[in-house]
This record gives C-alpha cells, sequence and structure tokens, in this order.
C-alpha cells in the first residue's frame, strides 16, 4: 500500500513539473531534498513525459499551424544570422579584435574612445549640416574671391566668403517661394546649437552613468579568472585565425586578471617614504611651473597674432603665414610638454602603469585645459572687443588653424614619436627596444581637439564634419603605427575604469567648460554689426526674446509664451529641477552602496 501510495505521488509531481516551464521545473528540481541519482531521474521521466505529450499534441496539429510554425522558427533564424552580420559588419570590429588581444585592453580603450567620438561628431555634423548649412547654401550668393591653396592651412582668404565660417550665414528669413514657408536662420542657427549642447550633455550623461554601474564595483579576481577559465570560450568559432585570435584574446584578459592577485606591495621605510612624497612634489611642481609658463606664452602670442590680423586686411600672403604662428606654437607646446610629464612619471616610478598613466592624464588635462581657457579669454575679451568687422569669423579661423596645426602635430608625433624611436631601438641603442603606446598622451590629444571643436560650432558650423574626417585618419595611423612600431605593455594591468575615465574627463571640464563659454558668448557678447545671423542685435539671446515678443499676439501660441516664462527663464524651476536631480542622485549612490556590501557578502558565501 505504501509503495503504491509513493508511485501515485511520484505520478503526480512529474505530471506538476511536466506543466511548468523550462526554468520554473530547473528550480523545482534543484530544490528537492533528493540525491543527484534521484533527481536525475525524475527529470528524465519528467522529459520523457513532455515527449509524450508534444507528440500527442503534434498530431492534433493541422498542417497549416505547422506550416506557420516553421516559419516562424525560420524567421527567428534568420534574425540572428542577419544579427550576426550586423555584427560582424561594424566599424572596426576585426581591427579592434585583433588590438586588444595583441596589446590588451588598455591600448584597446584608446581606440574604443576614438571610434566613440567618431560617431558622436559624424551625430553632430548631421545635425548642423541639416539644419544651418542647407538652408544657407539655398540662399548664398557666389563666392567672387579667388582660391590660392593657401586657405586649407590658414583659414582665410576664399573660406571666409563660404558656409564654412560664421559671418557667410544670413540673418534673413529664407523663404524659396512668394506664399510658401519661410525659414529663420536666426532661431534656426541658435535653437540648432542649443538643441545640440543638451543631446550632449544628456548623451555624456547617461554614457558615464551606464559605464560606472558596468565598471564601478569590479568583480573579485578569482571570480574573473574562473569564469574566464571556464565559460569564455566560444564553441561555435571553427576558422583557424579566429581561434587564435580568440586564443591572444583570453591568455591577455587571464594576465591582466592574474597582475591584481600578484600585485606587489612594496613595504617602504619612513625614510624611503620621505623620499617618494619629496620627488612626487618636484614633479608636480614642475609640471605646474611649466603649464603656467606655456600659459603666459600663449596669452602674448595671442595678443600678436591679433595684431598682425588687424594689419593683414589686404588678405596678402605675408599676413596670413604670420598668422600661423600662434597654433604652431601652441601644437608644439601640446606635443612636446607630454613628453617632459611622461618623463617625469618614469622618474617617480609608479607602483602600477595605472598610476602612472591616471597623473600623467591630469598633468596634460591641466595642461590643455589651461591653454584652451587662456585662447577662450583671448578671443572673448580681446577680439569681440577689437575693430575688427566680422569678430566671429576670426575666432572661427583661429580656431580652424588650431585644429589643423594639432592634426598635423599628431600625425608628426606616431612617425617620429613612435616610427623613429623603434628604428632607434632596434638599430642604433638596442637596449632601449620598442616603445610603448603613450595612453594618456594620446587620449588627451583626442579630447583637446573635441574641445576644440566644440567650441567651434558657434563660429565654424561645418567643424564636426573636418573632425569627422581626421579621426577617420588618426585611426588608421595609430592602428598601423601600434602594430608596427609598439610593443605591448610590459606590465599588463586590468583596465575597467579606463573608458570611464575619458568619458568623465570629456564631461568635465571639457562640455562643462564650452557651456561656460558659448553662455557668454550668447548671453553678453554684442554680435558684429555687418556680419552674421545676429547682426544689429544687441545679443545672440535676443533672437529669442524678439520671437517670444511677436508669439504674445497670438493666442495659438500662448503655450509656448509660457513655457519660456514659467519654465526656461525661472529660476524657482531650475532650483526643483536641480533639487531632484540631487535627490534621484543620492538615492542611487545609496543603491550602490547597499550592492557593493551585498556582493562583499556573496563573495565570502562563495569562499566558504
Amino acid at each position: 500500500l505504501c509503495f503504491l501510495n509513493g508511485f501515485d505521488a511520484e505520478e503526480d509531481l512529474v505530471g506538476s513539473l511536466s506543466s511548468m516551464s523550462t526554468n520554473e521545473r530547473i528550480k523545482a528540481i534543484q530544490k528537492m531534498p533528493e540525491t543527484m541519482r534521484k533527481k536525475r531521474e525524475i527529470r528524465n521521466k519528467v522529459l520523457q513525459e513532455i515527449t509524450k505529450k508534444s507528440r500527442h499534441r503534434g498530431a492534433l496539429l493541422s498542417c497549416c499551424t505547422e506550416c506557420l510554425q516553421g516559419a516562424a522558427v525560420s524567421f527567428q533564424q534568420f534574425g540572428k544570422t542577419l544579427s550576426e552580420y550586423f555584427h560582424q559588419l561594424q566599424l572596426w570590429h576585426k581591427t579592434l579584435k585583433i588590438i586588444g588581444a595583441e596589446f590588451g585592453t588598455s591600448v584597446l580603450s584608446y581606440f574604443v574612445f576614438l571610434k566613440w567620438l567618431l560617431n558622436f561628431n559624424i551625430f553632430s555634423f548631421l545635425i548642423n549640416f541639416s539644419f544651418i548649412t542647407i538652408p544657407q547654401l539655398l540662399a548664398a550668393e557666389p563666392n567672387n574671391l579667388s582660391f590660392t591653396g593657401l586657405e586649407l592651412f590658414t583659414g582665410a582668404g576664399y573660406f571666409q566668403q563660404t558656409v564654412l565660417y560664421y559671418g557667410f550665414y544670413t540673418n534673413a528669413t529664407i523663404s524659396k517661394m512668394e506664399n510658401g514657408p519661410s525659414y529663420n536662420m536666426q532661431l534656426a542657427y541658435i535653437f540648432t546649437v542649443g538643441i545640440y549642447f543638451v543631446i550632449c550633455f544628456l548623451i555624456l550623461l547617461f554614457s558615464m552613468a551606464k559605464l560606472f554601474s558596468r565598471n564601478f564595483v569590479n568583480p573579485q579576481v578569482f571570480y574573473v579568472k574562473a569564469s574566464k577559465l571556464l565559460c569564455t570560450w566560444d564553441f561555435n568559432i571553427t576558422n583557424e585565425k579566429a581561434v587564435k585570435l580568440k586564443q591572444k584574446n583570453l591568455h591577455t584578459q587571464i594576465k591582466e586578471g592574474l597582475t591584481e592577485v600578484n600585485k606587489e606591495v612594496l613595504n617602504l621605510s619612513a625614510m624611503e617614504r620621505i623620499l617618494c612624497i619629496a620627488i612626487h612634489l618636484l614633479a608636480w611642481v614642475a609640471s605646474l611651473g611649466t603649464a603656467v609658463a606655456a600659459c603666459t606664452g600663449v596669452y602674448f602670442l595671442s595678443i600678436n597674432n591679433l595684431e598682425l590680423f588687424m594689419e593683414g586686411r589686404r588678405n596678402d600672403l605675408e599676413s596670413q603665414t604670420a598668422m600661423m604662428v600662434l597654433p604652431v606654437t601652441v601644437s608644439l607646446l601640446n606635443t612636446l610638454i607630454p613628453f617632459f610629464f611622461s618623463w617625469l612619471g618614469h622618474l617617480e616610478r609608479f607602483q602600477t602603469p595605472g598610476h602612472h598613466i591616471y597623473v600623467t592624464i591630469a598633468r596634460n588635462t591641466i595642461l590643455k585645459m589651461s591653454i584652451v581657457g587662456i585662447l577662450c579669454y583671448y578671443w572673448l575679451e580681446v577680439v569681440a572687443t577689437s575693430e575688427s568687422q566680422c569678430w566671429e569669423t576670426l575666432v572661427g579661423q583661429d580656431i580652424y588653424r588650431l585644429f589643423l596645426v594639432d592634426f598635423i602635430f599628431c600625425l608628426l608625433g606616431s612617425f617620429f614619436g613612435e616610427f623613429l624611436r623603434r628604428i632607434i631601438g632596434t638599430t642604433v641603442c638596442v637596449s632601449l627596444g620598442l616603445p610603448e603606446f603613450d595612453i594618456g598622451r594620446n587620449v588627451l590629444d583626442l579630447i583637446y581637439a573635441q574641445t576644440l571643436t566644440w567650441i567651434g560650432i558657434l563660429f565654424s558650423p561645418l567643424l564636426p564634419g573636418i573632425q569627422m574626417i581626421a579621426l577617420f585618419i588618426v585611426f588608421f595611423v595609430k592602428k598601423v603605427s601600434v602594430m608596427r612600431n609598439c610593443q605591448p605593455p610590459r606590465k599588463v594591468w586590468r583596465t575597467a575604469q579606463m573608458m570611464t575615465s575619458f568619458i568623465l574627463l570629456l564631461f568635465c571640464p571639457s562640455l562643462l567648460g564650452v557651456l561656460s563659454v558659448i553662455g557668454v558668448t550668447v548671453w553678453r557678447l554684442k554680435p558684429s554689426e555687418e556680419c552674421g545671423p545676429f547682426r544689429g542685435l544687441s545679443s545672440m539671446y535676443a533672437a529669442v526674446t524678439e520671437w517670444i515678443q511677436i508669439l504674445e499676439s497670438y493666442s495659438v501660441s500662448k503655450w509656448v509664451v509660457w513655457i519660456y516664462h514659467n519654465l526656461i527663464t525661472s529660476e524657482l524651476f531650475f532650483f526643483i529641477l536641480s533639487t531632484f536631480v540631487l535627490i534621484v542622485t543620492y538615492f542611487y549612490w545609496q543603491i550602490v552602496q547597499a550592492r557593493k556590501t551585498m556582493t562583499k557578502l556573496l563573495y565570502k558565501q562563495i569562499i566558504n
């Protein structure tokens, strides 16, 4: 009787398990207080029961239903195959895999950041070209200036009368038909630039949040090592080259994970610690003093640059060539001083390569952002109040020259800093060996170029397109230089938070500083009287206030006027919004802290 009761109970159990979903059935079997052999028997009986039911249902299915199910399965398989092909067709997908396998995630992070910036600038170019440049091209007058070729380097001459610069854009309402729709160039210009920077702010903010949540709480090294060894291999890989590439990639990742296990903690004496602190302080004093001296020289050179421009209104060759002194000097400083900073880092002998890179990035950031700050002060306080007929175009030309010369020096840096260094290290002085790729210096070059592009958008709307072309060229030049001239880092290390740091630097101080410069230009400075879409106005923002005054006379547009007065120009609204953002930030910070605590407890349980 007991045997029959047990048999009936087991049949009921099998029947209930077969009616569950796959995940629920697996969890239910795992929770049973039975031996593994008994669980396997129950699982096999459940699978047999499911097979019987499926055969019974299959017999009842009509031919039409089977065809529909087959079509659905085929469509799913086609979708998966298509998504895999699209994944393979991603920009530089294979190249990034090869770089990651050969040089590790530290060097790979630079190229991933460069690709991210390229996508960002493609988006920027499409916005500006669609809403600002195309309408102006429809209403543009023919350019009567002659093209000599020197304009490609100076940005002056022929380019002054093109859509490249602010001064060429009209302040009129564009309309191709008498009674057709019109296009207000003033509103299009200011709203396109304004909305673009709002989108940039949100993209960087969400990118930082996403990367922070992914990389801030690092998994423990033993878990990373176990997952890499046991769960990483993709058994669908059959191509021999792909297998070797995957092996290299996995080998490099395991080495990076093991460096944290084998991390050496130096036990220094009190005298040695004092000596290390003194060396660090001297290095920081030398780096800050160098940055101050460079900024002083840039300021006096920029004043001289303005005088040359005012004297060279006749557009002669000598004055245009002399205007290249400032960008060449700035690029020389931005190229040579980072080598000095890297040398200081080698003297300091940091315990890990990560510390060396982060300190070098901090010093280069101080140098480059200080130089940009001095140039912005010169543009907004000196050039904007000068007697030039179109000071906005003058600023745009300065930014164009700075960007172009910096791009040229970036290419020359790959030749002299890596190619010649390889020749010297392999033929003249073999003990030097091959150079390592300087991540800090190259990343700051990208952030500096992007900062110039953001500042120049207001004065040269097509600058993101030029930056887009430059990033394409830089990627291929750097890829060839790294693969041919450089060696993998001698000390392998994990860089989980490297991309987060790059985006953070791009957000602050780069984007926040640019927003300050754009805000001062739009709200405080008086536009030129003879050029640009805002000619004759007290400020660029006055175009918006005049538009709102026009809308107040139309009852249909009352809601726009209400939003402007009660939200956009209301201090109370922004105070409430800032308070809400701070509360949400604090709330998420507490969640992160709680998750870190829970993660530690779970790791302790795994160890036990």
